[in-house]
């Protein structure tokens, strides 16, 4: 069992709905986005997606896409991104970090040596966007085999037919996009996502996490209602991208956690 499966076991004992939080690493710098993500346990965190900076992110909009340049221009790095995470295991063993991106940094250090590095780093969970089901074998399925969780999407254009796919080789939970496009887009309807979210409960035991166009502690909420949780990202990002202090920002966590935690 890996601490996303641990966390998720829990919160279910305990009737509540997880609040998933995306950072990028790196941005503004190293010292600023690890104070951040040290403090986001504290702040109701349940699960911590760290980004993975990428100079052509084609699923983000302009917020963490900018967030992913201040942190290339700031010099971060793959090694440094897995150095981030083992300086945050000194203090918490027991928050899940899943490392969300694209394969390209991957496929350059060589799949066995970064899932190596990545399991001992402290790294729990895989979110990588570029990489369909029809390509399991060139990461999913080691990932797993390494006993870390691969994380699918699945979006309002995956049908029936195509579900039993993206699901197949899925474990941790299901990241369902709530709106097609890119990140920080339209805001997430309740009454349209809680369907998807029924239908592809029926398909796999896995939680169902709706991410994509939550920007507010009652739209944390809302959604999180219709589903096992729910992840914000580009509304954390921008208030980074801001110049906001680090104890504010996780002011704002604290308010959007709240939120998907009281419904």
């Amino acid at each position: 069992m890996t601490r996303i499966d641990a966390k998720f076991a829990a919160l279910k004992a305990e009737g509540k709905k997880a609040f998933v939080a995306y950072i990028m690493a790196g941005d503004p710098d190293l010292e600023t986005s690890l104070e951040l993500m040290k403090g986001m346990p504290g702040a109701g965190v349940d699960v911590i997606e760290l980004g993975l900076p990428f100079t052509d992110p084609m699923a983000d909009g302009p917020t963490i896409q900018a967030a992913g340049q201040r942190a290339l221009d700031g010099g971060q790095t793959l090694q440094k991104t897995l150095d981030m995470a083992r300086a945050f295991r000194e203090t918490d063993t027991t928050t899940p970090i899943v490392l969300m991106g694209y394969y390209n940094p991957i496929y350059n250090r060589g799949v066995d040596r970064f899932l190596q590095d990545a399991r001992e780093a402290g790294i729990d969970g895989l979110i990588v966007v570029d990489l369909p089901p029809e390509e399991d074998a060139e990461l999913c399925i080691p990932a797993r085999a390494a006993g870390l969780n691969f994380i699918r999407l699945a979006t309002p254009t995956t049908d029936d037919k195509r579900l039993p796919r993206v699901l197949q080789n899925t474990s941790g939970f299901v990241y369902y996009v709530s709106v097609t496009g890119i990140t920080g887009g339209q805001a997430a309807q309740a009454g349209e996502v809680g369907p998807e979210v029924a239908r592809i409960k029926a398909a796999t035991d896995l939680p169902v996490i709706v991410g994509f166009g939550i920007t507010t502690p009652d739209a944390a909420r809302t959604i999180a209602s219709v589903a096992d949780g729910c992840v914000v990202g580009s509304a954390i990002v921008k208030l980074v991208g801001e110049g906001r202090p680090v104890p504010e920002i996780l002011t704002q966590i604290a308010a959007l956690a709240a939120g998907a935690h009281s419904a």
